[in-house]
């Protein structure tokens, strides 16, 4: 005689007490990846296999070779949400880039950017404007036989005018048009840093109309030049104004009388280290005097090496076009020329000595390789 007992929970398989609960439910739901997994791992320490719920639209066969599959291996599929980054291929291994929309920036922002850089410019500007106006030269003395000193006096062969036309016109035109010509040009815009933003847009609007990535560019670089220069022409003249070397007209230009009235002519002053005298030449202004006294370093060559140096690595950086390369480099070698023909100059026409120009030529380069590092 068998006796029947009630069923009790734990001869159930997970499996199905969870079909209960969901057949009680109101609402029929689906089980879940947890549900399913936690289901696998009751059967697995119990010893006792997932069964699933018999269809009655299914034949018998169908039904025991489905409970044999899942028996034999339990898979779980988990649907996990899809992943912005991995689909832009973050990494490098989706193969794309993750592209995202720069922060858009007004007038405000542009006017108040443009403030602090004039401002930064405008330091270094005025220590300049301090030099020239109220500076005064350490005030060496010289011997009379020095004949380093007694060179005539001639005219500069690269003028003021001519330094500031190839030295900063030119270099501020060329950017300008060098980056223009790249916005334009398909194959410069491949080797871009930002090419990507560069699709997306600047994201910098002046008065509603959004600026193009061009003229950013433009505005990068040559405030990356002049701040340069400015640093750079700062330096040259903290040593000028520090050393007060004379320059080698000093003797020619000046003709200077003793204390006592007696000149570098006279057999008693051979020799003699003068420092206290005065310029007898009648046609020389206070600042022909001042400036006799900043020989060293050149300024001519600083600038120049600077702004020649500077473009000619700006050049080999961005201009990227290949039926340009013979023009490039032949364009460089007239900027590298121009440097080297004003150092020159400099010594030919008894401004300097050469040692003077090429500490000056050794400060602008410098400088120069300094600034460009971040161009690209």
């Amino acid at each position: 005689m068998s006796s029947l007992r009630p069923a009790s929970v734990c001869d159930t398989t997970p499996l199905q007490r969870f079909e209960s609960q969901s057949s009680s439910s109101e609402e029929p739901s689906s089980p879940t990846a947890a549900s399913i997994i936690a289901a696998a791992a009751a059967a697995n320490s119990t010893g006792q296999h997932p069964q699933l719920p018999q269809h009655p639209q299914l034949p018998h066969q169908q039904q025991h070779y489905n409970n044999n599959n899942i028996n034999n291996n339990v898979k779980v599929d988990l649907q996990l949400p899809p992943f912005v980054g991995a689909a832009a291929g973050i990494g490098g291994g989706g193969g794309g880039a993750l592209v995202s929309k720069p922060t858009a920036r007004g007038t405000a922002y542009i006017f108040g950017r443009i403030i602090v850089d004039l401002s930064l410019l405008s330091c270094v500007g005025l220590t300049m404007l301090g030099f020239s106006l109220w500076g005064e030269p350490n005030k060496r003395g010289f011997f009379c036989d020095d004949l380093s000193l007694k060179h005539p006096y001639k005219d500069s062969t690269i003028r003021s005018w001519m330094l500031y036309l190839f030295c900063a016109a030119l270099p501020v035109s060329l950017i300008l048009l060098v980056e223009f010509y790249r916005s334009q040009d398909k194959h410069g815009k491949k080797h871009s840093h930002h090419y990507h933003s560069q699709q997306e847009g600047s994201g910098y609007y002046l008065c509603h109309m959004e600026l193009p990535h061009w003229l950013l560019e433009c505005y990068r670089k040559i405030g990356t030049f002049v701040f340069g220069l400015g640093i750079e022409q700062l330096t040259t003249d903290i040593a000028k104004y520090a050393i007060g070397r004379l320059r080698p007209h000093f003797l020619t230009l000046c003709q200077p009388v003793l204390l006592d009235g007696s000149t570098c002519s006279d057999a008693s002053n051979a020799g003699r280290y003068i420092e206290e005298f005065t310029c007898s030449t009648v046609n020389v202004s206070a600042k022909m005097l001042k400036d006799m006294r900043l020989s060293f370093p050149s300024g001519h060559a600083s600038f120049a090496c600077y702004s020649m140096i500077y473009l000619v690595i700006y050049l080999q950086r961005r201009m990227h076009w290949p039926r340009l390369r013979m023009f490039r480099h032949l364009l460089q070698f007239l900027l590298l020329m121009f440097a080297w023909y004003t150092a020159l100059s400099r010594i030919s026409d008894y401004k300097h000595h050469w040692s003077d120009v090429l500490a000056g030529s050794a400060i602008g380069f410098t400088y120069a390789v300094v600034v460009t590092s971040t161009i690209w």
